[in-house]
């Protein structure tokens, strides 16, 4: 990254208009940043003008309009802003950035709030940013939990990590997040950090599926521990790092809050295919992306490629993609848990 962004203020662009990315505009502008907004619903701009308020999504949380410049143009958002966070579901990703002119992206710093895997290759959003677009990890960073949208919304004290390979990145960018209710962490740790983000929502479509089949919070807790377990295991022996400590909130906690949160949509997803909903009527009824579907054949794949046994991502893969008996899988995963 070059020095001159990071001896400035930065102008932040933000790159999508679901829940988190309407928290996060909250959380800069409340922090006396001015943020270039791109939110594709030229009628949602006017609304929040006159609302100060998403009409979609986290509508509690009030807006700073007079923070804000919004556009539905991709191209002029990215031009007018220093550092660009894309906060877009990763099933979505690749089709909402087409329009975009990758030219543009030389000497921004990209921010990626996006958890989950995008194009054939099941790249992670730093992972497509560097292969794909060339960008070099000095002009990346992640940004991760655990938070939930609403808890933001309302002000309730969050923690929110932010991973670079270069920790001076990371702490230039936490600088503009930092308030009385979201508190900043720092981390080099890059891979680990966005693959535990998407490896959570795979969990906790486990923990949901398993609660609506009338698994108790004494097998939960074992299937939990079993989750936390197989990640560990699959980030050390895919890509060590001995800075890495697992037990820290980028990792455990944000596996925990997505897999008891009541805001878990991930959660919400499993149980409502626990239930029997189909994939298709669970997304269409919740009207949110749950990546943990997306994310649990990108898992099982890559496993497969880097011959890593995960077997919770094993075992959804068969309920989710394989459409196997959901009691039946998850009889056969309680035996192996410990």
């Amino acid at each position: 990254m070059h020095n001159d962004l990071l001896g400035k203020d930065l102008r932040y662009g933000l790159i999508g208009s679901g829940s988190w990315a309407t928290a996060l505009v909250k959380v800069l502008s409340d922090t006396g940043n001015r943020v270039n907004w791109y939110i594709r619903n030229s009628d949602n701009i006017d609304f929040i003008k006159e609302f100060g308020r998403n009409r979609f999504y986290l509508r509690s949380a009030a807006l700073k309009t007079g923070m804000l410049e919004m556009s539905d143009d991709i191209n002029e958002v990215v031009y007018n802003s220093d550092a660009v966070i894309f906060c877009i579901p990763s099933a979505y990703f690749l089709a909402q950035i087409k329009p975009l002119d990758n030219d543009l992206l030389k000497d921004k710093l990209l921010i990626s709030a996006t958890k989950g895997f995008v194009s054939n290759d099941h790249l992670t959003v730093a992972e497509y940013f560097h292969r794909v677009l060339g960008i070099p990890f000095s002009r990346i960073v992640v940004l991760s939990g655990p938070t939930h949208a609403e808890e933001v919304a309302m002000e309730k004290l969050s923690y929110l990590t932010f991973a670079s390979k270069h920790i001076e990145v990371s702490s230039k960018v936490s600088e503009a997040f930092s308030s009385h209710y979201v508190k900043v962490v720092c981390s080099t740790d890059i891979y680990g950090v966005e693959y535990s983000a998407a490896m959570k929502n795979v969990y906790a479509v486990a923990v949901g599926l398993c609660h609506s089949l009338g698994y108790g919070d004494n097998f939960i807790s074992v299937l939990v521990t079993g989750a936390y377990n197989e990640m560990v295991r699959f980030l050390n022996s895919t890509h060590p790092d001995s800075s890495r400590i697992p037990s820290r909130s980028a990792y455990l906690g944000d596996l925990l809050v997505t897999c008891y949160s009541q805001f878990s949509r991930n959660r919400t997803f499993g149980g409502m295919i626990g239930k029997g909903y189909s994939v298709v009527s669970a997304h269409t009824e919740m009207n949110m992306v749950a990546e943990g579907y997306y994310a649990t054949r990108c898992m099982y794949e890559i496993a497969n490629r880097l011959n890593v046994e995960l077997p919770i991502v094993n075992a959804m893969y068969q309920i989710l993609y394989e459409e196997k008996s959901p009691h039946y899988v998850v009889n056969h995963l309680a035996s192996i848990l410990k």
